[in-house]
């Protein structure tokens, strides 16, 4: 398989869990999707030794494609070196305090550098509160999700050669006995 067939199997399968993720977990217009993204495990290595930028891209462009077709918003979790910082678009953060800092491939990630490189209006922020999410590689995204994240099992489970899990989130349930639930948000 050639380079470019490569990347253009890697976009696919992004855009493959994405469409996944956007179905099951029944997302709507206005919501936020987090993605956590170690393009070093796409290509079968340790998270953070062989950063690879047009990975970071090709899966950027899979992703956000679907995402903007529905209206749904990305936010990409930067690596640890920016402390788990997000990058989305100003419009899907208003009032948020913006924090100063623009990935790099090496401090942030491949991903992250794309998403910022990509969107129309790129802001980073410190934390957020996504509706569903994406880990692929085992970045762990848990900390940008909101209460309570439930797991979504995805056939399209792998980008390249790493792990994909995603998770949705619904409203706690709260009560007792006595209490009733709208079935709707579950």
């Amino acid at each position: 398989m050639t380079e470019l067939e490569q990347l253009e199997r890697i976009r696919a399968q992004a855009a493959a869990a994405a469409e996944e993720l956007v179905r099951k977990a029944d997302m709507r217009r206005g919501q936020t999707v987090v993605v956590g993204c170690s393009t070093s495990a796409v290509v079968g290595s340790w998270i953070g030794s062989a950063s690879a930028p047009e990975i970071g891209q090709v899966i950027f462009e899979g992703i956000y494609r679907v995402l903007y077709m529905k209206g749904i918003f990305l936010a990409a979790q930067c690596c640890e070196h920016l402390n788990r910082a997000v990058i989305t678009e100003a419009k899907a953060v208003p009032g948020a305090e913006i924090v100063n800092a623009v990935p790099q491939p090496k401090a942030g990630g491949s991903f992250a550098t794309a998403a910022y490189k990509s969107l129309s209006e790129p802001v980073a922020v410190e934390r957020i509160r996504a509706d569903a999410g994406l880990d692929i590689g085992g970045v762990l995204i848990g900390m940008h999700l909101k209460e309570v994240a439930v797991p979504v099992r995805l056939e399209q489970n792998t980008i390249g050669q790493a792990i994909v899990l995603a998770a949705r989130t619904r409203p706690k349930f709260i009560g007792g006995s006595r209490a009733v639930y709208d079935e709707k948000l579950k």
